[in-house]
């Protein structure tokens, strides 16, 4: 019956209405540039606003409630001529838990490969089948990101078709001049984001989310226990792609997302649940292996 009433929740979601799918908050930064007018930057900010938010990216209309939260934070560092800007993009995305006040971060990841041209009240227009314009196409990039992975967590592979729509964006960008978009270019790219996602060696990354979110988290206001023991009982699968492929972008995304939120959530565990976490998370998680010792010192 609990199962059901998700489902249904789940396809509610998705009833006509008067908004689109993000709510996206927008930051245009440029504390190093000098003796450049300042309003392009807020012309730019707008522009990427509007953009975001009014767009509409699928085939469902999100009710005004249950638009996805998400924050693009750019730091401008270089302009070239008058109209060329380079610098950082920093994505982040949350989704709330059922029954709670409590949204739960589910990508945070800094772009380091921003070069775009923009002319002061340049409006910005998306054409699927025609990518000019690279700050547009990284900008439809991540909302397509954004729209898969939030499916991701509501049903089981739910958002490979906006993970599709994000490589499809990659491969026509493969002979652009702006970086970001190769394979050869880095192990941390764009590329390499999505093409991890779709991967069949990363199946179970994507089951996990599920996992966690849809029969964890979801569940966690009415019965904690048994929301930490189902994410506990699916934690191998984190182990299962670290083995495959240690230097698995997607997988070091999860870890900058969550790893606070992990050593929270099993700080209440029971004390074999705490100790069979911090193994697998000190695996997978090297680099944070330190802070997860934090779940075994809290008694």
């Amino acid at each position: 019956m609990r199962s059901w009433f998700f489902i249904v929740l789940f396809l509610l979601r998705f009833v006509p209405a008067s908004s689109q799918e993000l709510k996206c908050a927008v930051q245009v930064v440029a504390p190093s540039i000098q003796g450049t007018n300042r309003s392009v930057f807020n012309s730019l900010r707008e522009a990427i606003y509007e953009f975001m938010n009014n767009q509409q990216w699928t085939n469902h209309v999100f009710k005004t409630s249950e638009r996805i939260e998400c924050t693009f934070h750019f730091t401008i560092n270089e302009i070239e001529g008058v109209n060329r800007f380079k610098g950082t993009l920093q994505v982040q995305s949350r989704r709330p838990v059922f029954n709670s006040a409590y949204s739960s971060p589910i990508l945070n990841l800094k772009d380091e490969n921003i070069d775009f041209e923009y002319t002061e009240f340049e409006s910005l227009v998306y054409n699927e089948n025609n990518l000019k314009s690279n700050l547009v196409s990284v900008l439809a990039y991540y909302a397509y990101i954004i729209l898969g992975y939030d499916y991701d967590t509501y049903s089981l592979e739910g958002g490979t078709p906006w993970f599709q729509k994000a490589e499809k964006i990659v491969g026509m960008k493969q002979n652009a001049k702006e970086s970001g978009w190769k394979q050869f270019e880095s192990r941390q790219n764009r590329y390499w984001l999505v093409y991890n996602i779709l991967d069949n060696d990363h199946r179970s990354l994507r089951k996990f989310y599920y996992e966690y979110h849809r029969k964890g988290l979801d569940t966690m206001s009415e019965d904690p226990q048994k929301g930490r023991s189902n994410i506990s009982d699916n934690l191998k699968l984190l182990r299962d792609v670290y083995r495959r492929e240690p230097g698995s972008y997607a997988l070091q995304l999860f870890f900058d997302a969550k790893h606070s939120e992990l050593i929270n959530l099993y700080s209440e565990a029971y004390s074999m649940e705490k100790v069979e976490a911090v193994e697998i998370f000190s695996e997978v998680n090297p680099s944070k292996a330190d802070a997860y010792q934090e779940i075994l010192n809290d008694k």
